[in-house]
């Protein structure tokens, strides 16, 4: 079975935070909690602008996964 690697999931871990980082900053005044939902919402317009449209990054690059 495939699994991600350390760098992999730390990656992950990275973009996820800073996503959620980004939110909290722009709604200060709001006590906004941990939501992977709307993180992935937020990471999912992301990849679409990076790697999509300008192709600044791989997809895995961005944000590896397993493929199923």
């Amino acid at each position: 079975m495939a699994q991600l690697t350390k760098k992999q999931i730390k990656r992950q871990d990275f973009v996820d935070n800073e996503i959620f980082e980004l939110i909290k900053r722009l709604a200060p005044s709001a006590k906004i909690k941990w939501d992977i939902e709307i993180i992935a919402d937020v990471r999912e317009s992301i990849r679409i602008q990076l790697i999509n449209k300008k192709k600044i990054k791989s997809e895995m690059g961005f944000y590896p996964y397993i493929k199923i």
